[in-house]
């Protein structure tokens, strides 16, 4: 992924107001970023635990979605569970459940989808062995680094899809 700045960011939210995106918070530390290790960025909410955001480049721009923990939702500390995007496995609340509100008129009538992510949204790094999850026993694969890498793009694309269904204006990545 290409450095990408606070603007480009802040304009690339899909399921938010743009006024929303104007007050999220952003990472720390963003210019040292290591961006070419990254698929997409990902990043939880330090004030607000429960919130998550995630932009991706997408065709010609960059698609950002906020994402949220469902209330409710109950994780065992003691099971094994593997994210949906780049199947990497985690023990415990390593993968939370993320949902993101839709694009366009279904997200503002409350519709959601929702995915299993690495609960710190660091895909891109599991992949690429830079981040190492703490499951004892650990599965390695034998899937050469390239096809991992574009498995776990089109994995997310899938769920970008399911986001911007229905919504033209979002492929652009406009805000909206």
């Amino acid at each position: 992924m290409d450095p990408v700045g606070e603007k480009a960011i802040r304009a690339s939210f899909v399921n938010c107001s743009k006024g929303e995106a104007s007050r999220l918070h952003l990472p720390a530390g963003l210019a040292d970023l290591p961006w070419a290790d990254l698929d997409f960025l990902g990043w939880r909410d330090p004030g607000a635990p429960d919130r998550s955001y995630l932009v991706a480049p997408r065709g010609d721009g960059l698609v950002g979605v906020t994402l949220r923990v469902p209330q409710g939702v109950r994780r065992s500390f003691t099971k094994t569970t593997v994210c949906s995007v780049c199947l990497t496995g985690h023990p415990g609340s390593g993968v939370a459940l993320l949902a993101a509100r839709r694009a366009g008129p279904a997200g503002r009538q409350g519709n959601t989808v929702g995915t299993y992510l690495c609960a710190d949204l660091a895909c891109s790094l599991y992949v690429r062995g830079r981040k190492r999850s703490q499951l004892a026993g650990r599965h390695e694969e034998t899937l050469p680094l390239e096809q991992r890498i574009a498995r776990t793009v089109g994995n997310l694309d899938a769920f970008l899809d399911k986001v911007l269904e229905g919504e033209t204006s979002a492929l652009t990545g406009r805000a909206g």
